[in-house]
């Protein structure tokens, strides 16, 4: 017998879940929609379009609802979800560490160009640069850091559901002492104190602000990291305008050639240096 279908049709059910996170204020109402109605479902996205006129089980409109009401909060889809693709992986999230961000890719396209042997990733977090410089580059030794303990048990959770344990060190700090590398790369906080209300409440109320607020210029970290990194290459992940001074930073620090990487919107997002 056919499950019982309380909450009408896909269409019915994706209609009325756009229309009230839209009235939220969630900027992608449908989309969202979709990927919690699939969640509930477990029906792909395409097979949620080709058949609207589908009920919706009884238990699924009950996952639908719970997903809903925490997503008309703003919490965002990713924590809902509990995961969020990077590159080629798949990331267990949570609000012990900031979601991935599709920008923070350009840090492993880096690696992928340098062919590093051993490369440092400060700033872990729930360890996507790390893990995926792992699967990229099989023949790559990986350390990864981080100040929370939080989002490092998140990131070795990370790395024990892909397999790669045994591939990524983590180690609780910032930037181990004498330990030298030929690539470091770090998606530090960056977001100044002053800028912590204009920015959307899914970032705001949900992710750690010890991994956004990075002080008055957004910039305490990367000031404190810079000159300890030891590594014949420095990749950074940047606000909006703070190539420059980053450059800057780097040039100070003996890296004779910089770089800037523009992310897919045309920001310079990525700075990187060359001894």
């Amino acid at each position: 017998m056919a499950p019982t279908a309380i909450a009408g049709t896909v269409g019915e059910a994706l209609a009325a879940a756009t229309d009230a996170l839209r009235a939220a204020g969630v900027d992608s109402p449908r989309l969202d929609a979709e990927l919690l109605l699939g969640e509930a479902t477990g029906w792909d996205r395409s097979r949620l379009a080709a058949d609207p006129d589908a009920g919706v089980p009884s238990a699924a409109a009950r996952s639908f609802g719970t997903m809903m009401r925490r997503r008309l909060r703003r919490e965002p889809v990713a924590y809902i979800l509990g995961r969020k693709g990077f590159r080629r992986i798949e990331l267990a999230v949570d609000d012990r560490a900031l979601i991935p961000r599709p920008e923070t890719e350009l840090l492993v396209e880096i690696a992928r160009e340098l062919e590093p042997r051993t490369v440092l990733d400060v700033g872990t977090g729930c360890g996507a640069v790390a893990l995926a410089v792992a699967d990229q580059l099989p023949g790559c030794a990986v350390s990864a850091t981080d100040t929370s303990e939080a989002a490092l048990e998140l990131a070795r959770e990370n790395a024990d559901l892909l397999g790669l344990a045994a591939r990524v060190r983590f180690e609780q700090g910032s930037v181990p002492e004498e330990a030298e590398f030929d690539l470091s790369l770090a998606n530090l906080p960056y977001v100044r104190d002053e800028e912590i209300d204009l920015l959307a409440p899914e970032i705001r109320d949900w992710e750690p602000r010890s991994a956004l607020l990075g002080g008055p210029d957004g910039l305490a970290a990367i000031r404190n990291v810079v000159p300890r990194v030891r590594a014949d290459g420095l990749a950074l992940e940047v606000g909006v305008g703070q190539a420059p001074v980053v450059a800057g930073l780097l040039r100070e620090a003996g890296y004779g050639r910089v770089e800037c990487r523009r992310d897919l919107a045309g920001i310079e997002r990525v700075v990187v240096g060359r001894r």
